[in-house]
């Protein structure tokens, strides 16, 4: 299965099997980025909480590189975003990027994603 078939089934743990164990995760709200597939997969978990109404929009592929293009809801907050993935010869996700639009949005998601995952890596 696909990064996008997993999330739309919600199959988290058939999406934590995608990830390469050295999955790098660049949030759209911390400098940091997540590193470790443990890591990367609890971030990916809380997120799922987090958003509502989760909707794929649009997938490009070209070569390595898939981008996906989604809408979600965070409390009363829409947001668009687009998720970023490259992937390893093996098939494996070895680099995440995540990009969350409008601002009023992306705070309300590093609000909630705080509360629930704790302070963001300094």
């Amino acid at each position: 299965m696909t990064f996008r078939e997993v999330v739309e089934a919600k199959d988290l743990d058939a999406l934590e099997a995608l990830l390469a164990e050295d999955v790098v995760l660049h949030s759209p709200v911390t400098f940091k980025p997540f590193e470790g597939r443990a890591v990367v997969a609890h971030v990916l978990r809380t997120v799922a909480e987090v958003f509502q109404d989760f909707e794929y929009r649009a997938e490009m592929e070209r070569g390595d590189l898939t981008t996906l293009v989604f809408r979600a809801r965070v409390g009363d907050r829409e947001v668009d975003g687009i998720d970023l993935l490259r992937t390893r010869a093996d098939g494996l996700i070895d680099d995440i990027t995540v990009f969350v639009r409008p601002l009023s949005g992306l705070t309300a998601l590093r609000d909630e994603m705080g509360a629930r995952v704790g302070a963001p890596p300094a």
